[in-house]
C-alpha cells in the first residue's frame, strides 16, 4: 500500500510546482499592472486610426492639410436654374470632383402667396432656410432661382456623398443670414449630419491643435460646417473667426488686386496663438464671376499668388483651403486649382 501511493504523492507534487512556475507571469504581471494603474480616460477615449485612414492621410494634422474649395457652390447651371453663376456642376458634381469645401448663402424665405400665384404654381415653397445670393424674393435668377435649394436639402447631398466616400472630409463654410433656430431646425431634418459633424471643444482644439485626419476619419468625425455668425457654435456650426483666418475675397474687378491681406483686420493672416494653429481659408476670385476671367486666374496666377503673396503674408504656411470660381477652368499653363492644391499637399 505505502509502496503504490509513494509514486501518486510524487506526481502531485510535481504538477503542484509546475502550477506554481506557471503562475509566476500572471502574479507578475498583475504586480506591474498595480504599480502603473489603470489607463487615463483620455487614452481610454482617444480614437485610434484604422490602416485605410493612414493609408489616405498619413499622419498629417487637419492643419497641414490642403483642400479645394469653391465660391458660392450653390450658384450653378445644374442644382437650379441660374442667370449668372459661379460653378458649372452641381454641389454633387463638384463633390465627385474633387472639391472639400463648400461656400453656401444661407437666407429665410417666407412663403408667399403672391409668388406663388404669379409664377402659375412653380414658386409655391414652405417657409425654410433657402440658398438665395441676397435677397430671396427680388430677382429670380439673380438673388434666388428656381426651383428654390433648400440648406436642409444641400447639405443631404453632403451627408450622402460622405457616407458613399467614408475616407472623405467636407468642410462647409456659411456665409448665415438666418437665426440659430431657424439653423437648428434645417439641420435637424438632415439624416446623418449628427454623427458626422466635428465639434472641436469636445477633441480639445484649442488645448492640444486640430487632430489627425486619419484619426477624424476612423471617428467619423467627416463634416466640419463654420458660419460668420458667433451664436450658433452649440449647434457644432465653428464660428469662422474663431477658428480661422482668411484673406480678403475680391481679385478686384480686374483680377490684379494680388495683395493677399486679411479679410478681418483684428485677425492677422500670420496670427498665433499657444498649441493652436487657426485653418487658413484662401479666396481667389474676382467681384463679377465670368467663365473667361476665372480661366484667366485659375492656373499660373493662382499657383504664383500663393507662393509669393499668401503664403508669405501667412507667416510662411500654405493654405488649407484654397477657394476658386469655375474650378474645372484654367488658362492652359498646366495648372489648375485641384493641380495645385495637390502640390500644397505634396510640399508639405
Amino acid at each position: 500500500m505505502f509502496d503504490i501511493d509513494m509514486p501518486q504523492t510524487g506526481r502531485r507534487t510535481a504538477r503542484a510546482r509546475r502550477a506554481r512556475r506557471a503562475g509566476l507571469p500572471l502574479l507578475l504581471c498583475l504586480f506591474l499592472l498595480a504599480l502603473l494603474g489603470p489607463p487615463s480616460a483620455a487614452a481610454a477615449d482617444a480614437p485610434t486610426a484604422d490602416a485605410a485612414a493612414v493609408a489616405r492621410w498619413g499622419d498629417r494634422r487637419l492643419d497641414e492639410v490642403s483642400f479645394l474649395a469653391t465660391h458660392n457652390s450653390f450658384t450653378n447651371y445644374e442644382d437650379s436654374r441660374w442667370t449668372s453663376v459661379n460653378q458649372s456642376e452641381s454641389v454633387r458634381a463638384q463633390l465627385d470632383n474633387g472639391v472639400r469645401g463648400l461656400s453656401l448663402d444661407t437666407h429665410w424665405y417666407e412663403h408667399s402667396t403672391w409668388l406663388c400665384v404669379i409664377s402659375f404654381g412653380s414658386d409655391c415653397y414652405p417657409s425654410d432656410v433657402y440658398l438665395c445670393h441676397g435677397d430671396c424674393k427680388t430677382f429670380a435668377g439673380a438673388t434666388y432661382a428656381l426651383p428654390r435649394q433648400s440648406f436642409h436639402g444641400t447639405m443631404q447631398t453632403v451627408v450622402d456623398f460622405l457616407a458613399t466616400h467614408p475616407q472623405e472630409v467636407v468642410t462647409v463654410f456659411l456665409e448665415d443670414y438666418v437665426s440659430a433656430e431657424q439653423l437648428r431646425q434645417s439641420l435637424d431634418r438632415v439624416r446623418g449630419v449628427d454623427e458626422l459633424l466635428f465639434r472641436p471643444d469636445a477633441w480639445g482644439v484649442r488645448q492640444n491643435g486640430w487632430p489627425k485626419v486619419a484619426d477624424l476619419v476612423t471617428a467619423g468625425k467627416r463634416l466640419l460646417v463654420f458660419s460668420d455668425r458667433s451664436d450658433r457654435e452649440h449647434l457644432g456650426v465653428m464660428y469662422d473667426r474663431s477658428w480661422t483666418v482668411s484673406n480678403y475675397w475680391s481679385l478686384g474687378d480686374l483680377g490684379d488686386d494680388l495683395a493677399c491681406v486679411s479679410r478681418w483686420p483684428d485677425v492677422p493672416l500670420d496670427r498665433r496663438e499657444p498649441g493652436f494653429r487657426r485653418l487658413f481659408t484662401m479666396s481667389h476670385h474676382r467681384n463679377v464671376p465670368t467663365v473667361l476671367t476665372a480661366a484667366l486666374d485659375n492656373g499660373a496666377k493662382l499657383r504664383n499668388r500663393v507662393a509669393e503673396q499668401c503664403r508669405t503674408a501667412a507667416g510662411g504656411r500654405s493654405p488649407n483651403f484654397v477657394s476658386v470660381d469655375f474650378h474645372r477652368l484654367s488658362d492652359g499653363s498646366g495648372h489648375t486649382p485641384a493641380s495645385i492644391v495637390a502640390e500644397l499637399d505634396a510640399g508639405r
